[in-house]
C-alpha cells in the first residue's frame, strides 16, 4: 500500500510538472507571436534654398509634420557671416532654411516635392527681384540617402520645366542661423511692402497649388 501511495504521488507530481512546462511553452510561443510595436523615427532635419529666406520659411511652416524652421546661411566659405556681409554676394553663402520635420508625418521626398513648387528653381542665382549667388536655388544634403533622393527629384521635377533647373545639390558643410530678427520674420512683420507684396501671393498660389 506504501509503495502504490508513492507511486501515485510520484505520479501527480510529475503530471503537475508537466502541465507547468506546457503552460510555459504555451505562454512563451503567445509572447513571440505579439506584433512587435514600431519604434517612432527620430525628428529628422532639411536645409534648403531658394531667394529669399523669409519666402521659404513662410511656406514650410505651414506643412503638417513640419516641427520648426530656421532661416540662415549655408553653401559658402565664411565663417559665422552676417546677413550683411552675405548681401555683399562675396561669401559664397546662400539664404537657407533648416527644417525639422517628422518623418512619420513628412517625408524628405514630399518636402522636396513642396520645394519645387516653392520657388522657381531654373533662375540663376535669383528670385524674381532677388537677385545674386545667395539666392540661387540649392539642397544641402545630410546623407547619402538624401543626397539620393534629391537627385531622383531633381530629374522628377525637370519634366515640370521646359528650360534646365538650375538647382545645386551639395552637401551640408556647417549651417549658420541668421540673426534674430530674420526668424519668423513674415509671422512678426506682416504688413511690411515685401511681405504684403511678394510673400503673400506666393504663399495664396501654394495653398491653391498644394
Amino acid at each position: 500500500m506504501a509503495a502504490n501511495a508513492r507511486r501515485l504521488k510520484l505520479s501527480g507530481m510529475l503530471s503537475a510538472t508537466l502541465l507547468l512546462l506546457i503552460l510555459n511553452a504555451n505562454l512563451m510561443s503567445a509572447e513571440n507571436q505579439k506584433p512587435t510595436a514600431s519604434k517612432p523615427q527620430p525628428n529628422q532635419q532639411a536645409t534648403l534654398g531658394g531667394g529669399c529666406f523669409w519666402c521659404l520659411e513662410a511656406a514650410f511652416k505651414r506643412l503638417d509634420g513640419v516641427l520648426s524652421v530656421t532661416s540662415g546661411y549655408a553653401g559658402g566659405r565664411t565663417v559665422n557671416p552676417t546677413y550683411k556681409e552675405v548681401c555683399t554676394d562675396t561669401t559664397g553663402h546662400a539664404e537657407v532654411i533648416q527644417i525639422e520635420f517628422d518623418p512619420q508625418k513628412i517625408s524628405f521626398d514630399k518636402l522636396l516635392d513642396f520645394f519645387w513648387k516653392a520657388h522657381d528653381p531654373t533662375t540663376w542665382n535669383r528670385q524674381g527681384g532677388d537677385v545674386g549667388s545667395q539666392y540661387r536655388s540649392i539642397i544641402l544634403y545630410h546623407d547619402e540617402t538624401q543626397k539620393r533622393a534629391a537627385e531622383q527629384s531633381k530629374a522628377k521635377a525637370a519634366k515640370m520645366y521646359n528650360r534646365v533647373i538650375t538647382t545645386e545639390i551639395v552637401p551640408l558643410k556647417h549651417f549658420y542661423p541668421a540673426e534674430s530678427y530674420h526668424q519668423d520674420y513674415f509671422q512678426r512683420n506682416p504688413n511690411v511692402p515685401y511681405c504684403v507684396n511678394v510673400i503673400q501671393p506666393k504663399l495664396k498660389k501654394l495653398e491653391q497649388s498644394h
